[in-house]
């Protein structure tokens, strides 16, 4: 997809973050950019910064949790513009730190982190794709994930679960797009570190899906420096524009795989996959 110019753009959790930087880089490649996000305030503030630059700007709250919110926002989208060629699902939560054991984490959490990681990708691709195939013009879907879907490790275990089941659905999408030879391809972002407030995302998180040290007040000393730990990784990372600037490059390339990761992170991945070229047992990361 080469032309990006007067094209429409959907980006969720467009109010923050790597969201905002992809629906700020559509908007300066001249697209019409619709914004969704759960947070009303920073929604709003995200539209009236997009619309003084001069853009077209479509802003709709929306919990990707819930399918009748994402398929409001497909409505909201098509009706607005009669067509959707970028569709960024994007929306994300960590969860939990995870210093016990994964098989403790309570199901609120597991339920919170795969509702909106997974099945907001999940709701995205099954209320725009076949509408977007339906239109017949180029178009591309770009699914969120992270490094943390392409390798394991002893923390956040919903957070990676949720990722890897990101990166197996955006694979199968591809390859169902290539097999049917549609206009439309699909690309799968999964960067490392990133510096944005994703730490801070239990802000958002349901009542009804409140757990156990789900707040960080009832955070343990070890979860903690862990969260401390990861904070300072995010800081240090990429900047969202600089992310931003690789998925509207994966777009215009029909590059699947975005991968924007450290070394050491380049590393872990490579060694996993490895491990499975190779048939041994995983191997165990040195302590970090």
């Amino acid at each position: 997809m080469d032309e990006l110019t007067g094209k429409v753009a959907v980006v969720t959790g467009a109010a923050s973050g790597i969201g905002l930087a992809l629906a700020t880089r559509f908007a300066a490649e001249g697209m019409k950019v619709v914004l969704a996000d759960v947070e009303p305030a920073p929604l709003t503030a995200a539209e009236s910064a997009l619309r003084a630059k001069g853009a077209a700007v479509l802003a709709v709250r929306t919990d990707v949790m819930k399918e009748d919110d994402v398929k409001r926002l497909a409505d909201a989208a098509f009706d607005t513009w009669g067509r959707v060629h970028v569709l960024c699902n994007n929306a994300g939560v960590t969860g939990s730190m995870g210093a016990g054991e994964f098989w403790d984490i309570a199901a609120q959490d597991w339920n919170w982190v795969l509702g909106v990681n997974f099945f907001g990708v999940l709701y995205g691709i099954r209320h725009f794709v076949p509408r977007m195939l339906a239109a017949g013009e180029p178009g591309h879907i770009v699914n969120t994930a992270s490094a943390a879907g392409l390798t394991t490790g002893l923390a956040a275990a919903a957070y990676m679960v949720s990722k890897h089941g990101v990166v197996a659905l955006s694979e199968l999408l591809y390859k169902n797009l290539k097999t049917r030879a549609a206009r439309l391809s699909a690309s799968v972002l999964c960067p490392g570190w990133v510096n944005t407030n994703i730490l801070d995302s239990a802000r958002n998180r349901p009542e009804a899906l409140q757990a156990p040290g789900a707040s960080q007040g009832a955070m343990t000393p070890q979860q903690q420096a862990m969260r401390d730990a990861i904070s300072g990784f995010l800081k240090s990372g990429y900047q969202p524009d600089e992310i931003a600037a690789r998925v509207v490059d994966a777009i215009r390339g029909d590059r699947f795989y975005i991968v924007p990761v450290q070394p050491d992170v380049e590393a872990a991945v490579a060694l996993r996959l490895e491990d499975i070229r190779l048939r041994r047992n995983p191997t165990l990361a040195p302590p970090g």
